[in-house]
């Protein structure tokens, strides 16, 4: 349930991301050295490393939560 709520987070987040970061690519295209604005490889290896970090960061609370005793959890609810 943590994991999943974690991921739902990382995966909204990518979703609202890619949009915004296509708006972005338009008004900061002068800035940009070698590649394009929408490049696709860069917007691709930019999301699964986002995602990638996001999976770890969401695992660690998960995995903690898994070793919790369901019993001592609602104990103390």
């Amino acid at each position: 349930m943590v994991l999943r709520d974690g991921l739902l987070l990382i995966a909204l987040g990518v979703v609202v991301g890619l949009p915004v970061s296509f708006a972005a690519g338009r008004i900061t295209s002068s800035l940009l050295y070698g590649i394009q604005p929408r490049d696709p490889l860069t917007l691709a290896l930019t999301a699964a490393v986002l995602l990638g970090v996001g999976v770890v960061s969401a695992g660690a609370p998960a995995r903690r939560a898994a070793r919790i005793d369901p019993m001592q959890a609602l104990r103390h609810e």
